[in-house]
């Protein structure tokens, strides 16, 4: 007589209860996981003994398998709160250096301007260049210039959508000579140091049919010597109005001077392409629809937002608004043989396999919801019926131990 049965059935059941306890308590929790506790029966065998004449000797909790099915996907409108909606983890660095993975995507920017989770972990991605677009294949931890300026980008190009007025004269044939202010817009380039130097564009018509020459200056008498400006080149139309390329100056250049705007030991003058092949020349009103250009001021950062392709978005107060990073992904052969540390975390384990690192949507990894977190999987309902259910078990057990005890005092009483 032997009261195994009823010890391993009274652990047995009190660890599960402390698996439903625990999921219990994490029902709120942002990505958690929750666990089921697997049971297995112990058996004792003797040697050369006949199959199927031992009685079990209890039970063990083979394994505390946890549940990595989707959580409830909750709208924050928080601009640094992510939800996975499918497969993977965010990766992590941990303080110490080493790797972790989580799915509860509400992170924050610290003071040093790292993108970290609530304990302290930095998120991991992809660096996108700027200037090209192109990322890293290894993710870095996530990083952004909170304590100096994005330096500033001197302006390469600049983009017009101009309507020049079809029923525009010959300038130099009216009475009086038609001013070259009359055509005319300007724009701010900015110069390698992020001062803002204007650029003036003005369109005088010549006495060829739909062309214009196009002038980066006015005329000045006053100077010493006196200034007479020249073309940049020219503007030409079809005879529907549409720009004709093979007519007009391509690339048109315009070579601008600092020194005037940035005195103070300003960088050589540098040329500015200008691209005119949207601009028309319709029976309307001179208008400008569109005047850009590519260069930009120095900037401090203002905010960070981060897309649903995991694209990290960073604004500064210069007006820039550019891709920074683009958040990594990792997935594992098998999910559930990942260790859990705590602070939502878990590690990669032998059992786990090694984690195949990408970009949101690609392969077995998920889509991203920005402005949202994934809900703790608990299924408070089941887990409060199944605590119950437990509770049935560990007073059977207990009821067999009882059992056990009185039918060994009726032995030892015996007479």
């Amino acid at each position: 007589m032997s009261f195994q049965q009823g010890l391993s059935g009274l652990n047995a059941a009190s660890r599960n209860l402390d698996v439903i306890g625990n999921n219990i308590a994490n029902a709120n929790t942002t990505g958690f996981k929750g666990s089921r506790s697997e049971f297995a029966d112990i058996v004792a065998s003797s040697i050369g003994a006949a199959g199927g004449s031992n009685a079990g000797i209890g039970v063990e909790v083979a394994a505390v398998a946890q549940q990595f099915s989707q959580g409830n996907i909750t709208v924050t409108g928080n601009n640094l709160d992510v939800a996975i909606n499918g497969g993977g983890f965010f990766r992590l660095q941990q303080p110490d250096g080493s790797p972790a993975y989580t799915r509860a995507g509400n992170f924050k920017l610290d003071t040093s301007g790292d993108l970290v989770t609530n304990s302290g972990a930095k998120v991991m991605g992809f660096k996108v260049d700027s200037t090209t677009g192109a990322g890293t294949s290894e993710p870095v931890p996530l990083s952004f210039p909170t304590g100096a300026p994005i330096q500033a980008k001197q302006t390469a190009n600049i983009t017009a959508a101009i309507n020049l007025d079809a029923r525009a004269k010959d300038a130099a044939s009216t009475v009086p000579p038609t001013p070259r202010s009359t055509y005319g817009t300007s724009v701010n380039v900015y110069d390698s140091q992020g001062v803002a130097v204007p650029v003036n564009l003005y369109f005088v018509k010549t006495a060829t049919a739909n062309t214009w020459d196009v002038y980066d200056k006015l005329d000045d008498p006053t100077a010493t010597p006196p200034v007479v400006a020249t073309s940049v080149g020219t503007v030409a139309f079809d005879a529907n109005g549409a720009y004709d390329p093979t007519a007009s100056t391509s690339p048109l250049t315009v070579t601008v001077d600092p020194s005037g705007a940035n005195p103070n030991n300003p960088p050589a003058p540098w040329p500015v392409t200008i691209d005119l092949s949207s601009t028309t020349q319709f029976g309307s009103k001179f208008s400008v629809a569109d005047l850009t250009q590519d260069g930009y001021a120095s900037g401090e950062l203002t905010g960070i937002n981060i897309s649903n392709d995991g694209m990290v978005m960073a604004s500064y107060s210069n007006g820039v608004t550019r891709a920074e990073a683009q958040v990594a992904l990792a997935n594992f052969r098998n999910p559930q043989g990942l260790a859990p540390v705590g602070g939502n975390n878990w590690v990669e384990t032998n059992t786990s396999g090694a984690p195949v690192v990408g970009k949101p949507g690609t392969g077995n990894l998920g889509n991203l919801r920005a402005g949202a977190l994934e809900d703790s999987n608990v299924d408070l309902t089941a887990d409060l019926v199944n605590m119950m259910t437990a509770q049935r078990a560990y007073q059977a057990n207990a009821q067999t131990i009882k059992t056990q005890d009185q039918i060994m005092s009726t032995l030892v009483n015996l007479r």
